[in-house]
This record gives structure tokens, sequence and C-alpha cells, in this order.
């Protein structure tokens, strides 16, 4: 099992940036795929992006596509989320999350394909 603490939230202005964390503890970090997922008020939980075990692969969202980075750090256990020009429309609760399972195609996107998640960074984008 895997717990997980997500970090780095607040409030920003449009196209600025933020950088969250999503710290690890628990079972080996290599053994979990991560996700990075976002819920704004009324709205469904949706994929912002993940990466495999190993950190060779990522995958994303087309609407944070190309201002959205993730990156892992397996000797600290933590994954990162680097937001640039940040738009109000990201505006949403962020959450992490980590599977044991092989994840492919578009079951990346699906939230029940991830067994463990953290409480959540609110990130606020004001116009």
């Amino acid at each position: 099992q895997v717990q997980l603490v997500e970090s780095g939230g607040g409030l920003v202005q449009a196209g600025g940036s933020l950088r969250l964390s999503c710290a690890a503890s628990g079972r080996t970090f290599t053994t979990y795929a991560m996700g990075w997922f976002r819920q704004a008020p009324g709205k469904e939980r949706e994929f912002v992006g993940g990466m495999r075990r190993s950190g060779g692969s990522t995958y994303y969202a087309d609407s944070v596509k190309g201002r959205f980075t993730i990156s892992r750090d397996n000797a600290k256990s933590t994954l990162y989320l680097q937001m640039n020009s940040l738009k109000p429309e990201d505006t949403a609760v962020y959450y992490c999350a980590a599977t044991l399972k092989v994840l492919l195609g578009s079951s990346w996107m699906d939230p029940s394909r991830y067994e463990y998640w953290g409480q959540g960074t609110q990130v606020t984008v004001s116009s």
C-alpha cells in the first residue's frame, strides 16, 4: 500500500506557474504508475497526465498538453506537476493517484484504474 500527500497548490494569476508535488510513502514508489487528476466544482474528476513507473513515458490531456509537465524523482518517492501558462479553467482540486496495474491507452484517463489517491490540493487561477 502507498500513501500519497499533495502539496504546492495555491492562488495564482492567469499566465502564472505552480509546481505541485506528491510525496509517496509506504510501498516502493517505482512499483506504481502515477497520474494527476483534477476536479472542478460540479464537474467529474478528469485526467491531467500520467507517467510510467520508470519515468520514461508521459501522457497528457489535450487541455494541458504543452503547458503542464509531469516528472518523478524515484529516489525521493515524489511525483511533480509543473503547470505553466495557467488559465482560469485550470482551477480545480488536483489529486495524484497511483496504480499497480499496467495501463494502456485510454485506461490512463480512467480514475477507476487507480487504487490509491491523495487528499488533493486546491489550485485557483484568477483572471
